[in-house]
C-alpha cells in the first residue's frame, strides 16, 4: 500500500510539518515571481517566504507610526 513515499505519507508529513497560506496575485504577476526566484538560485515557495520574513523583521526594526 503507501511506503514512505507514497502520496499519502508524503501529505501527511506536510500537513504536520507546515502552514498553507493561499496567495492570490494580479495576471502576470507570477512569471515575474518565478523569474526572480529562479534567480536568486530559489524556489517560488522560499522566495515567498524570505520576502515575508524580510519584511516583518523590517516591520519590527521601524518606529510605528504612532511613535514618531
Amino acid at each position: 500500500m503507501g511506503g514512505k513515499n507514497s502520496y499519502e505519507s508524503i501529505k501527511k508529513y506536510q500537513d504536520k510539518a507546515y502552514d498553507k497560506i493561499l496567495v492570490r496575485i494580479p495576471k502576470g504577476q507570477k512569471d515575474t515571481i518565478q523569474a526572480h526566484a529562479q534567480a536568486q538560485g530559489e524556489s517560488v515557495n522560499s522566495f515567498i517566504g524570505r520576502a515575508i520574513s524580510e519584511t516583518i523583521e523590517r516591520d519590527k526594526a521601524a518606529p510605528a507610526a504612532d511613535e514618531e
